[in-house]
C-alpha cells in the first residue's frame, strides 16, 4: 500500500520546487520532509525528485504527484456526497495547462464558477500545452489541437480571434505607401517567445501559405499578454492581439488594423485525463460555459 503522508511531501517538493517551500506548506520541517521522500524512494527503489534549484520530478515522481492530486480530487468529491467524512486539510488543487491569452480573457470566469477548488497554473503556448497533459504533470489543459491525448477526452470550445494591430503613428511611419510584403520585412513586430507562431500564421493568411514568400520581420520579445498590448499601443511595433483586449482600443482609434477584416482565429480545445473525468466535471462544464461565451464559434 502507498504511504500518502510521503506521497504528499513527494508532491509538495515537486510542485513548489523546494524542500523548504513544501515544508511550509505541510507546516513542518524541511528535515521532516526530505527524510519522507527519502524513505518513499527507498520504498520504492527509485529516485523520484532531482534536487535542484528547482527541484523537479522524475518520471516515477510525477507520476506519483499525479495520482496524489487525482486522489486529493476524488476525495473532495466524495465528501460532498458524505459529508460526515473528516473534512480535508484543504481544498482539492487542479494543476491545468493554460495558454497565456485565455487566461487574460476568459479563463478566470471558468475558474471563478468553482469557489472551492485552489489553482496551479502552467502557462504554455496553445501548440504545446498538451504536452503537459501527455506528461502527465496535468489533469487538463487548453490546447490548439483537437486530437485527444492518449487517456484524455477532448472538447472544442471555440477559436480565440486575433487582429493584428499597431498604433496610428506606426503605421505611418512604417507602411506610408501600405502594407506591402517588403514593408512587413522592415516593419518591427512583437513576439510572445520562442514558441509564438501567431504573427508567421497571419503573415501567411494575407501574404500567401509558402514560406519563401513569408517575410521574417525584426522582433521584439514580450513574454506577457498586456504587454503585448501596451507594445502596440506605444509604437513598438505590430502583434497578434486577442479581439476582446483590443475592441475597445480599435473603436476609439488609439489601435488600428495593419489589413482591416483579416482577423486569425485559433481553434481551442479542452482536454481533460479520462481517469480524473468525473472529479473534473465540474470545471469541465465551467471551462466549456466561459468558452461559448467568450470565444468565437470556429469556421
Amino acid at each position: 500500500m502507498l504511504d500518502y503522508p510521503l506521497l504528499t511531501a513527494l508532491a509538495a517538493v515537486i510542485r513548489t520546487g523546494s524542500f523548504e517551500r513544501a515544508a511550509q506548506q505541510l507546516h513542518v520541517t524541511p528535515s521532516a520532509v526530505s527524510q519522507r521522500v527519502k524513505l518513499l524512494e527507498e520504498r520504492l527503489g527509485s529516485v523520484l525528485v532531482v534536487r535542484g534549484q528547482p527541484c523537479t520530478g522524475t518520471a516515477a515522481g510525477q507520476r506519483l504527484c499525479q495520482h496524489v492530486e487525482q486522489v486529493a480530487l476524488l476525495e473532495s468529491e466524495l465528501r460532498g456526497a458524505l459529508p460526515g467524512l473528516i473534512p480535508a486539510e484543504g481544498p482539492a488543487t487542479l494543476r491545468i495547462a493554460v495558454n497565456a491569452d485565455s487566461l487574460a480573457t476568459w479563463f478566470v470566469a471558468a475558474m471563478a464558477d468553482l469557489p472551492d477548488c485552489l489553482f496551479d497554473l502552467v502557462l504554455d503556448d496553445q501548440d504545446h500545452s498538451a504536452e503537459w497533459l501527455r506528461k502527465g504533470e496535468v489533469l487538463a489543459a487548453v490546447t490548439a489541437s483537437p486530437a485527444p491525448v492518449p487517456g484524455c477526452d477532448s472538447h472544442p470550445l471555440g477559436a480565440l480571434r486575433y487582429r493584428a494591430t499597431a498604433s496610428p503613428d506606426y503605421m505611418r511611419r512604417h507602411f506610408p505607401d501600405g502594407v506591402t510584403a517588403d514593408a512587413l520585412a522592415r516593419a518591427p513586430c512583437l513576439t510572445f517567445n520562442r514558441k509564438d507562431r501567431l504573427q508567421t500564421q497571419w503573415l501567411r493568411l494575407v501574404l500567401g501559405d509558402h514560406d519563401s514568400q513569408t517575410p521574417t520581420p525584426p522582433t521584439h520579445w514580450l513574454p506577457s499578454t498586456h504587454a503585448f498590448v501596451d507594445g502596440a499601443l506605444a509604437g513598438l511595433g505590430w502583434g497578434m492581439n486577442p479581439d476582446p483586449l483590443v475592441a475597445d482600443h480599435l473603436a476609439a482609434g488609439r489601435l488600428v488594423e495593419l489589413v482591416p477584416g483579416r482577423p486569425l482565429d485559433v481553434p481551442l480545445h479542452w482536454q481533460q485525463s479520462r481517469i480524473a473525468g468525473t472529479a473534473l466535471a465540474g470545471l469541465s462544464r465551467a471551462v466549456l460555459r466561459a468558452g461559448r461565451r467568450a470565444l468565437q464559434d470556429p469556421a
